[in-house]
């Protein structure tokens, strides 16, 4: 796995390790600031977990652990849209460069390449829900670098006959997740008594998925999909950006007057919506019910302060 002190990286590892005993995870991680060993800092002793620091844009650090593995799962990446339209270059090296990296490493031993990819690959849209096939029209650097990467993998699978698998889920939100994105973003500043801003009217619209979700889906694809498929993982759970602020406030007793609103993001999406029909037919479907996991992602973060505490971006 590479990526795998990040937030979803590291609730997929602690899934994987509890439900297969006899696995053994590589954690390759470079530890920016998204990578937190204290994201797994339970399982660290587990005989069955290694862990790496290096960069997957490294050759020489991948061919030497590729050999041994049987799969690899690539979650590394930047993933911060306001990062990538300030400064998009370190995406395009580790979201692209890193791929190819992984994909060229992966081609050399025949080894299967998991892409772990999102629904911003597909752009914005207004009505109905993204499909598998539907063209991608990424709209942000970030968004673009990671239909790059998506390209990049499916070349690789009909051009070399790799094993390749990506999957785009839907907005992740769970414990662990960066104080950049919105969700901790805005329960840390509750907790502080400091201003929430949104963007614009605040009435763009996500699908939410729990993060555990997601990882229950990427592993169903990673043991029943077929390669050179891609399967969206999505929630079903469409919020406007205000009214996650709302539950926000809501949940943590703190009034509406934190709300902000600042002017609106450049290129900022509408709307994400995925059809996940395709991971049905795998036997997948979403089990946690938004509301509750919603409230209890907040008070993780109400109980955790000692986590986010020190964070870049905690403030």
């Amino acid at each position: 796995m590479t990526g795998g002190c990040g937030f979803i990286g590291s609730n997929f590892i602690r899934h994987i390790l509890g439900k297969y005993p006899e696995y053994h995870i590589v954690n390759l991680d470079k530890l920016t600031y998204a990578g937190n060993l204290d994201n797994l800092r339970d399982i660290e002793d587990n005989p069955r977990y290694t862990f790496v620091r290096g960069d997957i844009c490294k050759k020489d650090t991948v061919k030497e652990l590729v050999p041994s593995c049987d799969i690899i799962i690539n979650f590394a990446a930047e993933s911060h849209v306001d990062r990538s339209i300030t400064g998009p270059e370190p995406f395009i090296h580790t979201d692209v460069v890193g791929t190819f990296t992984l994909l060229e490493a992966a081609r050399q031993h025949d080894v299967t390449l998991v892409q772990i990819s999102t629904d911003e690959v597909y752009g914005s849209l207004r009505e109905g829900e993204f499909r598998e096939d539907d063209p991608l029209k990424p709209n942000s650097p970030y968004s673009a670098s990671k239909a790059s990467a998506d390209l990049l993998a499916h070349s690789y699978y009909v051009t070399y006959g790799l094993p390749v698998l990506i999957t785009r889920s839907s907005n992740n939100f769970g414990p662990y997740q960066h104080p950049e994105k919105l969700i901790p973003k805005f329960t840390v500043r509750a907790l502080q008594g400091k201003p929430l801003t949104l963007y614009g009217t605040g009435e763009n619209v996500r699908d939410w998925i729990y993060v555990l979700d997601n990882c229950t889906g990427i592993d169903t694809v990673v043991h029943r999909g077929s390669p050179g498929e891609v399967y969206n993982i999505g929630g079903g759970n469409e919020k406007t950006n205000l009214e996650i602020t709302y539950k926000i406030l809501e949940t943590l007793d703190r009034p509406s007057s934190l709300i902000h609103f600042v002017e609106d993001r450049k290129g900022h999406d509408f709307r994400y919506a995925l059809n996940i029909e395709k991971m049905g037919s795998l036997g997948w479907n979403p089990h946690h019910d938004f509301e509750e996991a919603l409230e209890e992602t907040i008070f993780w973060y109400r109980d955790n302060e000692w986590w986010w505490k020190l964070l870049p971006g905690s403030d």
